[in-house]
């Protein structure tokens, strides 16, 4: 067998990450009801969407920037939760560039920088539709004990 291949029964790595998103949003009602959506994951990465709603306007007539910081964090969850090792933010903080409004789909793209021992590093960059920067995210991660799925090779 080639580095990368997978014995027969085994799951790659990205059919694993998918699982370990699956039972995540399985449980993940913040995420959910706040109309999000899990768009894709794959070992270390994660996007994650959601369209700016009434509720979510503060004052200024712009989206609340605890909502788009809410829906970082869910992005960096889904990517940091990808290797069947249950991982939670440590501490997390966000610049924000331009403003969500009222109607605003918004894209939260997580990517890996670093996973070392049981601490990972995690860049998210928020954008409207029309690709303009909404926010810029780095959280760190620290990984606890447990597992997510059961037996991955189910």
């Amino acid at each position: 067998m080639k580095a990368g291949d997978t014995a027969a029964g085994e799951m790659d790595a990205g059919e694993i990450a998918r699982m370990c998103a699956e039972a995540i949003w399985a449980d993940d009602a913040a995420s959910r009801n706040l109309g999000m959506q899990l768009i894709s994951v794959e070992p270390g990465r994660a996007i994650v969407a959601m369209t700016v709603t009434d509720t979510m306007v503060n004052g200024h007539s712009v989206c609340h920037g605890g909502y788009i910081f809410t829906l970082a964090d869910s992005a960096m969850a889904f990517a940091s939760n990808t290797r069947n090792r249950p991982a939670l933010a440590q501490h997390c903080s966000i610049t924000f560039l331009s403003p969500g409004k009222r109607g605003d789909r918004l894209v939260a793209k997580a990517a890996e920088r670093q996973l070392a021992g049981r601490s990972g590093l995690y860049d998210v960059t928020v954008t409207r539709d029309d690709g303009a920067v909404i926010a810029e995210f780095r959280g760190h991660t620290r990984i606890v004990e447990g597992i997510l799925l059961p037996d991955p090779k189910a």
